[in-house]
């Protein structure tokens, strides 16, 4: 190998590359017993999963069924999403309106809308 970096622009066959080879790791190689072991005497914790413990069965009584719960979804049609910024007050206005009549969000923003839409109108 001369000292001298080759050129990108000229086609040189001759190019030595013999020198170039994977380094080894110079690191030696620590088996997980001797890790375990080391970080057993400084008290880490494992991150391994313990073994589950086997559930106490409890017997339920036959006659209790569970309570239905109410459904939290609305299922409104309402499928289109509007995202917008906005100050923190009207935000919380908003917010108070609709909870003050008992509205999802979207049903409260079809009344704005509508009601700006009245207001202009005139």
């Amino acid at each position: 190998m001369t000292g001298e970096r080759a050129s990108l622009f000229e086609d040189e066959a001759d190019l030595d590359v013999s020198g170039f080879a994977p380094k080894l790791p110079s690191a030696p190689v620590i088996q997980p017993e001797q890790v375990r072991a080391i970080s057993e005497a400084a008290q880490f914790r494992s991150r391994d999963p313990k073994p589950a413990a086997m559930p106490i069965p409890v017997a339920m009584p036959e006659a209790a069924a569970p309570a239905r719960r109410e459904p939290r979804r609305h299922r409104t049609g309402r499928n289109v999403q509007l995202n917008i910024k906005a100050r923190a007050t009207a935000i919380e206005t908003f917010y108070a309106l609709a909870d003050a009549q008992g509205w999802v969000l979207g049903e409260a923003f079809e009344h704005a809308v509508a009601a700006l839409a009245r207001e202009l109108q005139k």
